[in-house]
């Protein structure tokens, strides 16, 4: 009975890219979700979709910071620069007195609204009544409204869970509120933000700036993202949960679910409904 033990940035939707003779009986995802399954079609052919459990909001967290420290201060334009034999100095932007706008104050906006005002920046929320609640309990600010989030914030930080409700919660609206030198970054999804408005509004100018981690088609390959060639625009290729003890965390779970498939055991489905082959 083969098994798939199934990683994040694959190039094509399973099980469509397999042929209709698939002898896979169980795909173990290494995470808790992806957007490169069929679950209905798995559910179709037999196939069982075991999902991870754990979700550690610690490194999303850390590379949102980081991106919002790497595209204020130059950091990565000025490297590349200097890997040239170039000697630059650009002016970039200080962070410390700086407004830093939170969209969702759930487990990884916590960690970031906790990093920014470590740096000195002042940090407004907005969200579902939770997030105006646990902003209020840890001394933050809250927006007025969502315009009022996207035209005040210096620096936009998106942690939206991605649902039917919030797919392009952010609109062109939103973007056009934000001001020229203000930097919206996305390390949550991609289809949060209304396919194509981000860079339809970088090419506006309003934001002026955008670090992103997470694209509406992935992989992006062959550096064919328009993205890439823009010098306002910071790309990390889907970091936010790549570091080891995530690594080791999600492929233990998914090695785990794979031995209680061959021993019978129950496992955490995203396709409950599957009856699995034989």
């Amino acid at each position: 009975m083969p098994t798939l033990s199934w990683p994040y940035a694959s190039a094509s939707n399973f099980p469509a890219r397999c042929s209709n003779d698939c002898r896979s009986s169980v795909i173990a995802l290494v995470g808790r979700n992806s957007k490169r399954i069929d679950f209905a079609a798995c559910t179709e052919l037999g196939i069982a979709v075991a999902t991870g459990k754990s979700n550690s909001p610690d490194a999303p967290a850390e590379l949102a910071l980081a991106l919002i420290v790497a595209s204020r201060r130059n950091i990565a334009l000025e490297a590349e620069r200097m890997k040239r034999g170039e000697w630059p100095c650009t002016l970039s932007h200080r962070l410390r007195g700086s407004t830093l706008g939170i969209f969702g104050l759930g487990a990884i906006g916590q960690l970031v609204a906790q990093g920014g005002r470590g740096l000195g920046m002042d940090v407004l929320v907005w969200g579902r009544k939770s997030s105006l609640e646990k902003a209020a309990a840890a001394g933050y600010a809250s927006a007025a409204s969502k315009q009022a989030l996207f035209e005040r914030s210096d620096v936009l930080s998106l942690h939206v869970r991605l649902t039917r409700d919030t797919y392009g919660i952010v609109g062109a609206d939103d973007l056009d509120r934000m001001k020229p030198t203000a930097l919206i970054v996305n390390t949550s999804r991609a289809e949060l933000i209304a396919p194509g408005a981000l860079l339809a509004a970088l090419r506006k100018g309003r934001p002026g700036y955008a670090a992103v981690d997470v694209y509406e088609d992935e992989p992006v390959t062959n550096a064919n993202h328009p993205f890439l060639s823009m010098p306002n625009v910071l790309c990390t290729p889907h970091l936010g949960w790549a570091e080891w003890t995530n690594f080791e965390l999600y492929f233990r779970e998914a090695f785990e679910q794979i031995v209680a498939y061959k021993q019978g055991l129950p496992l955490r489905l995203a396709n409950p409904e599957v009856q699995p082959r034989n």
